[in-house]
């Protein structure tokens, strides 16, 4: 059994590990499109801030201790076509040269890439790119240009198009080195997945850590600075309103999202789904002859909404496990997301799952969002902090539907959303939060979790009864 998973990343190696965990004796290729296989994409910004001392830290494992699982790496080799009635795959070697790689079962992880808005100087002739100063960030080879740009030129200042999960956390990373920031967003608020109430928090923060934060305004155009000039880089935009504004800065960071590499895949005729990723079903079945798919190139099974397209690194570990044991004859089944996301920004978290109001009312619940506030230990210990919620319930059936945290980082804002992604996980009632056996001491919590307050808040602005706070 020749098992070969394209893709070096979190769903290609979770498939390789799970299907050499399995059966010691099936022959596992992965074909790496670079050099760097299963390193921390997400860990990017704190290595460009320094608090990841060394690139190499990124990786969650070596080269040395993949291979001594018994995969087989295809470093620097690109994947070019399927051939799904010979049961190959066309691949371009280091050297140039092209090779036939035969399999008895083919997992696609091809994940994403970022999405290059229509900006005039970032595509086509004469577009700027990472010598000038001008980039994406989606790969290590990506993250090295970076760190060039920063040391050869000692910037000084950076514009980041995007306020996204990357975007924030990339601004951090930027103001922690030093350097001015000015983060251009065109929707209304930062971090869009989560309400505007939250959102604001967090423009709060950037705010007060010195960021220049212009939302509801769109980037058009980037241009080489006048000569003579402090900064290398112009970036003009236009706000909601109309009126023009620019910017120079010495780098320009552009992270507005992503969107799944499905190109190899459709070339050999699997079927695409919502936001144009490859349709799978539970099993990471794609529908062609011995062909799997997992990851950021798929579409997700969202728990409460159905098909979405979500890309998550926690999503695209789990696909891959499946796809791997399913490769091998299995029948596992991804159980499913919620979309569960957690930021830092400075010494702030904000993090959600499940649905927000909007998307709530949009899947044909009926929605009640309530806003709450909780300390994350007994006030009387030193140290407490405040934590922000925001809770959405079905007014129907009661049924947990979301929840949206922001509070300090060390409030434990990571582990009190898994709370609630669990409780909506197990499809549980708002009321029913208040029953969990949830631990207490006062240095790290309260009687009542702060969640379970949320949860009683929730009761009470519905009618519901509550138990005494």
């Amino acid at each position: 059994m020749h098992l070969v998973m394209i893709g070096g990343s979190d769903a290609g190696i979770s498939a390789a590990l799970r299907a050499r965990e399995l059966d010691s004796s099936a022959e596992v290729t992965v074909v790496v499109a670079d050099a760097y296989p299963n390193f921390s994409i997400c860990g990017i910004p704190y290595y460009v801030s320094g608090e990841v001392t060394h690139w190499r830290n990124l990786a969650h494992r070596t080269v040395a201790d993949l291979e001594a699982t018994g995969m087989a790496l295809r470093l620097d080799t690109i994947a070019r076509r399927i051939e799904v009635a010979g049961r190959k795959l066309l691949v371009t070697r280091p050297d140039g040269q092209d090779e036939l790689i035969s399999y008895d079962k083919l997992v696609v992880g091809t994940g994403a890439v970022p999405v290059r808005p229509p900006i005039t100087g970032l595509a086509g002739p004469g577009a700027l790119g990472p010598d000038d100063g001008v980039h994406m960030l989606h790969t290590m080879s990506d993250t090295f240009a970076v760190m060039r740009t920063i040391e050869d030129t000692a910037a000084a200042s950076a514009v980041i198009v995007g306020a996204g999960y990357v975007g924030l956390e990339m601004a951090d990373a930027l103001i922690t080195r030093g350097l001015r920031v000015t983060q251009v967003e065109r929707l209304p608020e930062v971090l869009a997945t989560v309400d505007a109430e939250l959102g604001a928090l967090v423009h709060a923060e950037l705010a007060a850590r010195g960021a220049e934060v212009l939302t509801g305004t769109t980037a058009r155009q980037i241009s080489r600075a006048p000569a003579g000039g402090a900064a290398r880089l112009r970036v003009a935009a236009q706000t909601a309103s109309g009126d023009a504004l620019e910017r120079m800065a010495d780098l320009v960071l552009v992270v507005a999202g992503v969107r799944p590499d499905t190109e190899l895949a459709a070339a050999a005729g699997a079927r695409v789904g919502a936001g144009g990723a490859i349709q799978v079903d539970r099993g990471m079945q794609t529908g062609l002859p011995d062909v799997l798919a997992a990851g950021d190139c798929v579409i997700t099974h969202h728990r409460l909404l159905g098909e979405t397209y979500l890309p998550l690194g926690t999503t695209a570990h789990k696909q891959g496990r499946v796809a791997g044991a399913n490769a091998l004859g299995a029948c596992a089944q991804f159980a499913g997301s919620l979309g569960t996301q957690v930021v830092k920004i400075f010494d702030q978290a904000a993090a959600r799952t499940g649905l927000r109001h909007d998307e709530a009312n949009a899947a044909g619940f009926d929605p009640v969002t309530v806003q709450a506030e909780a300390d994350d230990h007994k006030a009387y210990y030193p140290g407490s902090h405040r934590i922000t919620m925001r809770l959405t319930g079905d007014r129907r059936t009661g049924r947990l539907l979301g929840m949206q945290l922001f509070g300090h980082k060390d409030a434990e804002i990571a582990k009190r959303i898994d709370i609630a992604a669990t409780a909506i996980f197990h499809d549980m009632i708002v009321q029913a939060m208040s029953d969990l056996d949830l631990s207490y001491t006062p240095p790290l919590g309260t009687p009542w979790e702060a969640v379970q307050l949320g949860a009683q808040a929730w009761d009470r602005a519905t009618g519901q009864p509550a138990p005494d706070a």
